[in-house]
This record gives structure tokens, C-alpha cells and sequence, in this order.
């Protein structure tokens, strides 16, 4: 019963792949068709595979639930001209079949992602429910069992409305390329590549995780995944290198969460967000290149003075991979990323088709050599691999469907905005950081889709009405919510490293922050300055480009307590000040930098000086 069991779900996971990589070339299908299509095989792979209870077999439970997936999804794709048609007038079926849709949407949250989701998307169903009764802020007419669950099954506004929409037409492509990427062994290549740029570096093992997740994370769009999958790795390589088993975890853990803010992918979520504020998805992309980039130059710098300060040196030279040799004997196999990034970027190409072209050329270039070649097995392995791996995206979109349709069908969006800004009395510095905890609460255990997406909805209107534009402030609660991650308490990157390191979770949590201290500044450095978005002219955009990358240089130096050499608490205020005055960006904070910077180069330069005299 088992093996047939497996069977079936390894032939669905198949369908599922192929049917997206189908559909990302000729077109998706309509709406309807694709969404449910999309949902219901998620459901079926998930009742086959992840059984009730955790650690025991699939039953006849999960079996019949794979059974109820199915006639729900058939329901509302044989029906639906009817349904479209009596909108607002639903007919008995349409309610017990949307009850139970969210009741497998939520069981499917619980088996794949967790708890945590579920907990927020049922607190959130109760609302849509209990209005009249609620505190007079957020109360509402409130609605009945049957208004809420037609609203969720019969419209594009619940469970298939935009986050599904997007799961199902561009999400999903990109994490079937992730899994071909793994099963032609690409990422091998990138992480000898990494180690072959920076492993003779000091501190080498850092920066080669530095690079290589920052690859992964963007990718993998989950920063868990890539701290498990890449730390295992670069964790040990740290810690043998010299570097504290807390820092080696926190640097694997802010690298992987800082992964989903690289373009041209950033963890499938460029695609939400293009969805949710109406631009382009080559605009995000552009706008996101240097908020990335001050994040990892934060981060380089961070582990690069840690190094110098402890005095830790690079890899042996008999662990470091040649640079030539690596792209000789597999830089083949990173063309498919090349062509992933031309497609979307340089012919502009629809996501789901460029994705589809990379797919395909991923699995031609592997042929080109034996040892990456996918024989028929490892073919259908990859694409059940990519169909399970999206598995936890399907969810976080149903589930966040849920939240998206309370929050259209109650109005709360704007009732949250406004208590936001009547908290902060139209502040904009203080609305600001209210999001910013707010952020940070919602997307603590949460995936990072499903966290940007409630944020989105609830916090954002509160921004934009106070004239932050849309999308800086869209891309300020998705930095949030990606921050959570080594956020405590709940910091789930850092506990993972904290696990493969063997630290203490907290502590590895708190130094996650600590040198990662630029991220948490960096939002409010592209809110008050558009041009770090590529908003403005090109000038302005270079100058505050410097400006900003010198500003968390210092920061991350003021952290560390390390620039030319070892800095007395007085330097790193002074350090800090001067840093923060640089990347407010504005001539006179610049101006401002500069007077108070000056006096701690001059001491710093000297003390260096003296130092190598000494040595000599």
C-alpha cells in the first residue's frame, strides 16, 4: 500500500511539473482553470505524502482527503460558468464545498509549513466572522459562514486570487528550475566557484558563504532551506577557520535570508510584488539591485573585519578550487542562468517563459558531460523534486488567499492603516517604524511569500497615505519580512544555523542582528531617498549610491569594532554617527559625516602606521 501510495504521488508530483512547464510555454490557461488546477494537485501531493500525523504512514485519512481535494477542485472547474453566473446568489454545494476547501487549505498549511499560518489565517476567518462583536477600531457588520466561504471558493478574491494566481502562473516555474539546478549538481559549481573567488581570502569560508547563498537564497525564496542546505557546508569550513561557532551560524543565517532580496528572482517574490502594486516585474528588478547590494557589502564588510580582528586566515591552498579549472569542468552548467537573466532582463520575456527556456536549457546543458547528464530516472526525480519543493509556496498562497479575501470582504486594510497612522499622529517616522514592528510580528514563522503578502495588505495602505511611494513601500515591508528570519524571538534562519553550528539559538539570533544591523536600515534609507530604487536622475543615483555603500561600510566596521585596526568605544560612536549621517543621504547629513568621520580615519590611520612599524 505504501509503494503505491508513493507511486501516486510521485505521478501527480510529474503532472504537476509538467503541466506548469507546459502552460509557461504556450500560455496559462484561464484564470479558473489554472488556479484550481494549481491548488488541487498541491493538495492531492500533500495528502499522499505528508501523512496526518508527523513520522507515521499515510492512511486512509490522508487517502480520503486526496479523494475530497479532488472533487473540490472538479466542483468548481466543471461548474464554474454556473457559478460565475449565480455570483451572489451561491447554491447549497457551493458552500459545503467552500468550507471544506478551507478546511484542506488550512490542513495542508499545517502538514507543509507549520502551525504558526494556520493560526493566522483562522484568527483572521474568526474576525470576518465575529465583527459585530469586536472592540468599536476594528469592528465590522461581520458575515456568516456562508458569505465567507463562497467568498473564498467563488471568487478571485480568496483562496484563488492573487497569490495563488501568482504561485500558479510564475512561482512554481522558478522552483522547478531550482530543482533541476540541484539535480544537474549546478549548485556545486557555484559553490567551488565561490570558494575559488574568496576562499584564499581572509576569512574565506565567510565569504564563500557570503556569495554562494546569496545565490541559493535567491532561488530557494526560502532562507531556512538555504542555511540548511548551503551551511552544512560553509558552517563547519567557518568554524574551523577560526570564527566563533555563533557568528559562523548568524553570517550563514543573514546571508540565506538576504538571498530573496537579489534580483532578477529574489525568491520567487519579485513576482508578488509586481502582482500587488500593478509595476512591471523588470521595475522591481531594477529597483531592487542596490538595496541588495548595500545589504552584502553590510554583510562582506562584517565578516571580512571580524576576520581581521581575530586574526583568522584564508583556506589552504589544497582545499581551494582552481578558478579556470571550476569554469573549465562545469561552468557549462551556469549558461541556463545566463539565460534565465537575458530573457527576463534583455528581451523581456514573460517570467513563466523565461523560466521555461531555463528549464530547458538546464536540462540540455547537462547532457554536455556524463556525470550531470539526467538519465529518464533522474528526469522524473527533478521534476518531482520541484513540484514537492513547491509545495510550501502553494500553501503560504492559499492560506494567504484567506487573509487577502477577510481583509477585502471587511474593509480591516483601511481600519488598520488608519489606527496606524492615528498611533503615530501622522508621523511618518513613526508610522514608519510601527510598520516596521509590525512587519517584523507578522512574518515571525512565517514564509517570507506569506508574511510580505498579509503586510502588504494590512500596513501598506498606512505608508502610501502619507505619501510614501507604492513601491518603496511595498519593498519596505517585504525587507521586514524577510528580516524576521534572524529577527528574535522567533528567528527561524538563525536557529537553523544555530543547530548545524551547535551555538546557543539566542545568541546566535542576537549576533544575526547585530551584523546584520544595516539591513534594518536600510528601508528607511530607500523611503526618504528614491534614487537608491533608481528613481531619479543618474547622477543622484550614482552619488547616494556612494554615499549609502560608505555609510554601511562604516556601520558594519562600527559593529564589528574593527577598521584599520582595533576601535576604542569613542571611534565606534563617532563610526556610528558618521554612518548613519551617510546614508541619510542628503547633502548637508553628508557634509555633517564627513566632520564627524574625519577625526576617527585620522586616529585610525595613525595607529595602523604605528602598528606596522611596530611589526617591522
Amino acid at each position: 500500500m505504501g509503494r503505491i501510495l508513493a507511486f501516486l504521488a510521485t505521478v501527480v508530483a510529474v503532472t504537476m511539473s509538467l503541466f506548469h512547464i507546459y502552460t509557461g510555454y504556450f500560455g496559462s490557461l484561464d484564470p479558473w482553470s489554472q488556479r484550481v488546477t494549481h491548488l488541487t494537485l498541491g493538495l492531492l501531493i500533500t495528502f499522499l505524502s505528508y501523512p496526518i500525523v508527523k513520522g507515521k504512514k499515510v492512511n486512509v485519512i490522508d487517502i480520503l482527503l486526496a479523494l475530497i481535494s479532488l472533487a473540490c477542485g472538479a466542483y468548481v472547474i466543471l461548474n464554474m460558468d454556473a457559478i460565475v453566473d449565480r455570483a451572489g446568489m451561491p447554491a447549497t454545494w457551493d458552500v459545503v464545498f467552500g468550507v471544506v476547501t478551507i478546511l484542506l487549505v488550512l490542513e495542508m498549511t499545517r502538514r507543509v509549513i507549520g502551525l504558526a499560518l494556520v493560526i493566522v489565517a483562522v484568527v483572521f476567518l474568526l474576525y470576518a466572522y465575529f465583527g459585530p462583536w469586536l472592540p468599536e477600531a476594528i469592528a465590522h457588520r461581520g458575515y456568516g459562514i456562508e458569505r465567507i466561504a463562497t467568498h473564498m471558493y467563488t471568487t478571485l478574491e480568496g483562496i484563488f486570487g492573487v497569490p495563488l494566481a501568482v504561485s500558479a502562473t510564475f512561482v512554481i516555474l522558478f522552483v522547478i528550475f531550482g530543482a533541476f539546478l540541484e539535480a544537474t549538481k549546478t549548485g556545486d559549481f557555484f559553490i567551488n566557484l565561490a570558494n575559488s573567488i574568496a576562499g584564499r581570502a581572509r576569512g574565506g569560508p565567510a565569504k564563500v558563504a557570503v556569495i554562494s547563498s546569496s545565490f541559493f537564497g535567491t532561488i530557494s525564496g526560502s532562507a531556512v532551506a538555504n542555511v540548511v542546505g548551503t551551511g552544512t557546508y560553509t558552517i563547519p569550513l567557518m568554524k574551523r577557520t577560526g570564527y566563533t561557532p555563533p557568528f559562523s551560524a548568524s553570517v550563514e543565517a543573514v546571508a540565506s535570508s538576504g538571498g530573496q532580496l537579489v534580483p532578477p528572482v529574489m525568491g520567487a517574490a519579485a513576482f508578488v510584488i509586481s502582482e500587488m502594486t500593478g509595476e512591471s516585474y523588470l521595475k522591481i528588478c531594477v529597483a531592487a539591485i542596490i538595496p541588495s547590494l548595500l545589504y552584502y557589502i553590510a554583510l562582506f564588510t562584517s565578516v571580512d573585519r571580524e576576520a581581521r580582528r581575530v586574526g583568522l586566515q584564508g583556506m589552504r591552498e589544497d582545499e581551494v578550487p582552481s578558478f579556470f579549472g571550476t569554469l573549465k569542468s562545469r561552468g557549462y552548467l551556469a549558461i541556463s542562468a545566463l539565460v534565465l537573466v537575458y530573457l527576463l532582463a534583455i528581451r523581456m520575456t514573460s517570467p513563466s517563459y523565461a523560466a521555461f527556456w531555463a528549464i530547458i536549457s538546464s536540462i540540455l546543458l547537462s547532457s554536455i558531460k556524463q556525470e550531470t547528464r539526467l538519465d529518464l530516472k533522474g528526469l522524473i526525480r527533478a521534476l518531482e523534486s520541484g513540484a514537492k519543493s513547491a509545495l510550501a509556496v502553494v500553501a503560504a498562497c492559499a492560506a494567504a488567499g484567506l487573509v487577502v479575501g477577510v481583509v477585502s470582504l471587511t474593509g480591516l486594510g483601511l481600519k488598520f492603516s488608519g489606527a496606524v497612522i492615528a498611533l503615530a499622529g501622522g508621523n511618518l517616522y513613526l508610522t514608519l517604524f510601527l510598520t516596521m514592528i509590525a512587519s517584523l510580528i507578522l512574518g515571525m514563522g512565517l514564509p517570507t511569500t506569506a508574511a510580505y503578502i498579509i503586510c502588504a495588505v494590512l500596513a501598506v495602505p498606512a505608508l502610501t497615505n502619507l505619501g510614501v511611494g507604492v513601491l518603496a513601500a511595498h519593498l519596505f515591508v517585504f525587507y521586514f519580512a524577510i528580516i524576521s528570519a534572524i529577527t528574535p524571538p522567533v528567528a527561524l534562519a538563525a536557529y537553523a544555523g544555530s543547530a548545524i553550528a551547535k551555538s546557543q539559538p539566542m545568541e546566535t539570533a542576537v549576533t544575526a542582528c547585530r551584523i546584520g544591523l544595516a539591513a534594518f536600515i536600510i528601508p528607511y534609507m530607500f523611503i526618504f531617498n528614491p534614487s537608491l530604487l533608481m528613481d531619479g536622475g543618474v547622477i543622484s543615483i550614482i552619488w547616494v549610491s556612494l554615499t549609502a555603500s560608505a555609510g554601511v561600510f562604516m556601520l558594519s566596521c562600527s559593529t564589528i569594532g574593527w577598521l584599520f585596526s582595533s576601535l576604542s568605544t569613542w571611534e565606534r560612536v563617532l563610526l556610528f554617527i558618521g554612518s548613519i549621517l551617510l546614508i541619510e543621504g542628503r547633502l548637508a547629513t553628508d557634509i555633517a559625516a564627513v566632520i564627524v568621520l574625519v577625526p576617527v580615519l585620522l586616529q585610525q590611520i595613525a595607529m595602523h602606521r604605528r602598528q606596522r612599524l611596530a611589526v617591522s
